[in-house]
């Protein structure tokens, strides 16, 4: 009987700990039931499919490579190019800035979303995600209800959930893009590039989502999002304690890949280092054919890791979570040059296509105030900090050097764009909302692509029109107008005083809303975001904020 009370003795203790620190056990179990349920196995080399030993026309004669390089959450304020750059511009990005001198740079290039996965369904699709419901970011299981944990009661604005009116409600693997959508990527493999996807995807796993069914011939897929393991001794973290989000990533996240969706492996090295190493082998094997590269970094979002290299590098930057995510930038901007010098000792350099962009604006919760500077706002915003992002391309033998255009472009015309250099043929048996960007970038059409743009993330929604944006929301119940023009950094809201305007916009954005179709999936969260703080600065009544459904 004593070794009875002992035991009862150890489950009551057991069960008052897991009372008082729960959270920090569920996140354990969460880390344990992601490494149960998806193994990684050890590293595996890629054997890439290699083009023809011999070219069969000239690099010239032959239609344009297509690379499309997509970071993660790159804040505007993060490039050298035009003055800017991390730690006040001691931290430059050469290689990144050289895209836009030596081509084309679209200064008001908007992204799909202010998250990264309906920013890259229109990226893919070249149409509104809200036209095949792909409205909200799909999350791994748990994590939402995890953040809803761990997020303070006692804030000004309390986080909004849906979860006990959901039920079980859509698998993580098939919330995505459906496979009636016409990919960008068969649009190209359709006129005979080899198609190639290297890093994030988020738009899928199953019934004919995943890249590899998406018109892709290869996928080196970012089957979760460590860089490198957290004990690893040549990687450098920073961890934000005040972030619910940070804290998941950093349990529910491990070093891994996938291969045409094949079991996980562990990369070969810090993640953006590792995606550049065979986005080069990429290059390398198929030089003497037409290829689209989709290269999707990860970078710089959370988890903030650096290796250890980059970051004594930069030892001028006394922040410490600062200069991880400087060391983060500098890979990044590596990278690219890597990408860029592989083109040239490959003689493709000329008639290769380069576009640049970023999935979404930088986000508040890395408690990094200057990312997006001049803008207000973050990702999770429609405010500029949030959709108004890098946009470069580069094509040495179509696009001269240091061009500018000024005029709105969204992230559905790379498709267009893109297909056009190709001599592709775009879907003709649905809307397409992308267009061919060099004809107005290079002076042949005098009219500008877009006369309208806009975007949704259930109540939350924006048109852009004739020089002015609206953003309209529920919660809190406001409108807010910007005269672009005058105004390009949102600091002065003249709704009150252009009630007309606002009229107008309105009824935009209701007819543009009556060609969209309902979201594939409901959100699960509404989020308070502060547009003009970083997460971990103090709560004001004074502050402006917006909910945001995931």
């Amino acid at each position: 009987m004593r070794w009875l009370v002992r035991i009862a003795g150890v489950l009551a203790a057991v069960a008052l700990v897991g009372w008082f620190f729960r959270v920090p056990i569920m996140l354990e179990a969460v880390g344990l039931a992601v490494r149960m349920r998806t193994p990684v196995g050890p590293h595996q080399e890629v054997d890439w499919d290699r083009g023809p030993a011999a070219p069969t026309a000239a690099a010239a004669d032959r239609p344009p490579n297509i690379v499309l390089i997509v970071a993660d959450d790159l804040g505007w304020n993060d490039l050298s190019f035009g003055g800017g750059g991390v730690a006040h511009g001691s931290v430059p990005t050469p290689n990144i800035d050289s895209i836009a001198a030596e081509g084309l740079q679209f200064t008001r290039g908007y992204s799909g979303s202010g998250t990264c996965a309906p920013s890259r369904a229109a990226m893919m699709s070249g149409r509104y995600p809200t036209r095949f419901g792909f409205e909200f970011t799909p999350t791994p299981p748990g994590m939402l209800p995890m953040m809803a944990r761990l997020v303070p009661s006692d804030r000004l604005h309390p986080l909004i959930t849906y979860f006990d009116d959901l039920g079980e409600g859509i698998p993580f693997e098939e919330m995505g893009v459906p496979a009636s959508e016409v990919t960008l990527a068969e649009t190209l493999r359709e006129a005979g590039y080899h198609t190639v996807h290297i890093g994030k995807w988020h738009l899928g796993r199953s019934n004919g989502m995943a890249p590899h069914d998406q018109g892709f011939d290869e996928s080196l897929l970012m089957a979760s999002g460590l860089y490198l393991p957290v004990n690893d001794p040549g990687v450098v973290n920073s961890k934000q304690d005040f972030d619910p989000i940070d804290k998941f990533l950093w349990k529910g996240m491990q070093f891994a890949s996938s291969w045409n969706g094949g079991p996980a492996f562990e990369p070969g090295g810090y993640l953006t280092d590792y995606y550049t190493d065979e986005a080069v082998k990429v290059i390398e094997a198929n030089r003497n054919r037409p290829f689209f590269l989709y290269l999707a970094h990860w970078a710089p979002h959370t988890p903030l890791q650096a290796t250890r290299a980059d970051y004594d590098a930069l030892s001028h930057i006394e922040n410490h979570t600062l200069r991880v995510y400087a060391a983060m930038i500098r890979a990044l901007d590596r990278g690219v040059g890597r990408v860029l010098a592989a083109l040239e000792a490959n003689g493709l350099a000329e008639n290769t296509l380069v576009l640049f962009t970023s999935d979404n604006g930088g986000a508040n919760y890395i408690g990094l105030p200057a990312i997006n500077q001049p803008y207000r706002g973050w990702k999770i915003t429609f405010f500029e900090g949030g959709i108004h992002v890098p946009f470069f391309a580069r094509w040495p033998a179509r696009i001269p050097a240091g061009s500018r255009y000024d005029e709105p472009v969204h992230h559905f015309d790379l498709y267009a764009t893109a297909a056009a250099a190709a001599g592709a043929a775009m879907p003709s048996d649905r809307p397409m909302d992308g267009v061919d960007l060099l004809p107005f970038a290079l002076g042949r059409k005098s009219t500008t692509p877009h006369e309208r743009l806009f975007w949704r993330s259930g109540h939350y929604q924006v048109a852009i029109a004739d020089g002015w944006k609206l953003q309209v929301a529920e919660r809190p119940d406001k409108v807010w107008l910007f005269d672009m023009r005058n105004d390009p950094t949102e600091q002065h809201n003249v709704a009150d005083s252009h009630p007309d305007r606002v009229h107008a916009m309105r009824e935009m954005l209701a007819a543009h809303n009556e060609e969209q179709v309902e979201p594939a999936w409901p959100a699960l969260i509404e989020a308070p975001i502060r547009i003009d703080k970083v997460l971990n600065e103090p709560e004001s009544p004074d502050d402006e904020y917006v909910y945001w459904p995931n």
